[in-house]
């Protein structure tokens, strides 16, 4: 069954040391008054809860799995998902970074985020529910009508309602310009919806009352392709004038999805036959709206595999220090005991910080870019607010794929240190695997991520996003090269900055010449970039480490021993890659087809 115990001595340094977060919210009038005694303590309820009442249903739901009903074309979820839910409802956990508006507590996004990596530690199937509606929130506050906020708003922020995004076709996947669902315009305003969806997440489920789904389709004339899609919300029960329930919409779950992974959660088949939905924003302009939903999804997906690899982490040191096998290779370290724990040999000691280091990269990395995030939305200054804008643009797809892809890496290290016990389901560390295989591919596949990174974010502006994030890795550089106790960490970071800027400009202009070359080089360029990040990150733990290394807290220690290992064993990756990125298409495309 494992355990999992939040880890909030790492995130209150991350918070608190690495991003001065206290500091930086005063400059936000919406959150001057959120210090760290309130961050501490929403860390340490929220540990409670994920703990205590998430945890132990994660093993029992993965094997129970979700149950579909065809008569009723209903769908229950695992036993305690629902208990647990209204305990989240009730606990208010909803509505912590949400609007005060229409309910919220109105927390920041950055405190919003590290509650969310304990979700997910503890339960990832479980945690889709309302993590899909936080994002259907987002979309419709910055995209929905003011009747549709005043109607909705509160109840999704209580988390009474949930909401889904309903993008997918059977005979589409990522080519969203392709999709065939049809909305016909009527007289009242609405619209009926007809078309079906697949690999809905949550789309069907007991634990709420109501679901909100965010549907694409295309109304009469709409442009081909992505050009003529637009989005509606349709609800599962259409709501009366008094916020109550009213009759049942056409909207029905056809099968659930019998997946590798994340059994505990719904994913399902949608049909919809006349649904009745209200368009958000401007018909044919859906993609625009639904991006809100979709970016918020794709850092939500970064966060999974965060928590997937902290609870991995987790259970194989336990077992790492537990489990006896051989001696060490160096002399005998537990001479009581019939041979040392598995801990004391090199390799297993390599899979465990493997794990760790980009566990703790990966909370430094996604809490900075939460911190951007409400920089974005609620700075004074317009000129900060469109810097952190940009610097979101920018990383949101490197948060998606390089995270997932570094999850799926330490899970399966971690399910490794158990030997041939990581395969029996009762120990759990298999579902860890499971589980984080799919993170690589919903929510844009991690190649489209590498496209969009490449392609959108870097190429299409002459790579003006990536430089000014760039800017401030070569600040902290110069700031910092003549310290010889930072050099293990800044040399490194200043040579990999030198590479990406000259790959990057390889790479653009080979693109002039033959597009397929950002294909080629997509998905080794999104890694080093990646890497790139997390040196720049761990070089400034380091620094903060080192200051503190002889104050007695064991602390600073680990996180200076994490950073070496990062940079001696982890980041020399760059040097493959870039040379993966450098060597062109024409070694994947001269093959052709029939000759595969």
């Amino acid at each position: 069954m494992g355990q999992y115990v939040a880890p909030i001595r790492d995130m209150q340094f991350v918070l608190h040391e690495f991003l001065n977060v206290s500091d930086e919210l005063k400059q936000l009038p919406k959150f001057e008054d959120v210090d760290a005694d309130i961050i501490n303590q929403v860390l340490e309820e929220g540990a409670k809860f994920t703990q205590d009442v998430l945890f132990p249903l994660n093993h029992s739901g993965d094997r129970e799995g979700c149950h579909y009903d065809a008569a009723t074309k209903s769908v229950t979820t695992p036993k305690g998902f629902k208990e647990a839910y209204k305990q989240y409802v009730d606990g208010g956990w909803a509505a912590l970074a949400c609007d005060p508006e229409y309910g919220g507590q109105g927390l920041p996004v950055v405190l919003n985020n590290s509650f969310y990596e304990m979700l997910n530690s503890s339960n990832q199937a479980w945690s889709m529910y309302p993590g899909l509606s936080h994002g259907a929130y987002e979309c419709l506050l910055e995209h929905g009508t003011d009747e549709q906020k005043k109607t909705y708003l509160p109840k999704l922020v209580s988390g009474e309602w949930t909401g889904t995004m309903c993008l997918t076709e059977a005979h589409c996947g990522t080519d969203l310009g392709m999709l065939r669902s049809k909305a016909l315009p009527q007289d009242d305003g609405s619209w009926l919806i007809t078309g079906s969806k697949i690999f809905i997440s949550a789309g069907e489920h007991d634990v709420a009352e109501n679901i909100l789904h965010l549907v694409l389709a295309r109304v009469p004339d709409a442009p081909e392709g992505s050009k003529g899609i637009s989005l509606f919300l349709v609800p599962k029960f259409l709501p009366n004038a008094d916020g109550t329930l009213g009759e049942r919409n056409p909207i029905f779950c056809g099968a659930i999805e019998e997946k590798m992974g994340i059994h505990g959660n719904s994913t399902c088949q949608m049909n919809l036959d006349g649904a009745k939905g209200w368009i958000i924003g401007q018909p044919n302009k859906g993609l625009n709206a639904m991006f809100v939903f979709m970016n918020a999804a794709r850092l939500g997906v970064g966060m999974q595999s965060l928590g997937l690899t902290e609870v991995a982490y987790q259970n194989a040191l336990v077992y790492a220090k537990d489990r006896i096998q051989m001696r060490s290779l160096s002399g005998v370290k537990a001479p009581e005991k019939q041979a040392d724990p598995i801990i004391v040999h090199a390799d297993v000691r390599r899979m465990l910080l493997t794990a760790k280091a980009y566990a703790e990269g990966a909370r430094a990395f996604t809490s900075y870019a939460a911190l951007q995030i409400d920089r974005e939305l609620n700075h004074p200054d317009e000129e900060v607010r469109k810097d952190a804008a940009d610097e979101v643009a920018l990383l949101t797809p490197i948060i998606k794929a390089f995270i997932t892809d570094n999850g799926w890496i330490a899970t399966s290290e971690a399910m490794q240190v158990y030997g041939g016990h990581g395969y029996i389901s009762e120990w759990g560390m298999e579902q860890y695997v499971r589980d984080a295989r799919i993170n690589l591919i919903y929510e844009g596949t991690n190649t489209i991520q590498s496209l969009d990174l490449l392609g959108r974010k870097v190429l299409m502006d002459n790579g003006a996003k990536l430089r000014k994030f760039g800017e401030k890795i070569k600040n902290f550089v110069e700031e910092n090269g003549t310290d010889e106790a930072l050099s293990e960490f800044i040399t490194p970071l200043g040579d990999l900055g030198d590479k990406v800027t000259k790959l990057t400009m390889e790479i653009g202009m080979k693109a002039f010449q033959n597009p397929d070359e950002v294909g080629a080089a997509a998905v080794p360029y999104l890694r080093v970039v990646g890497h790139l990040i997390y040196s720049y990150f761990f070089a400034q733990m380091a620094k903060i480490a080192l200051a503190k290394e002889d104050s007695g807290d064991n602390f600073y220690k680990a996180k200076l021993a994490t950073a070496r290992f990062y940079f001696a064993r982890l980041q020399p990756e760059t040097a493959m890659l870039i040379r993966q990125a450098r060597s062109g298409s024409a070694n994947l495309m001269a093959l052709d087809a029939d000759l595969f």
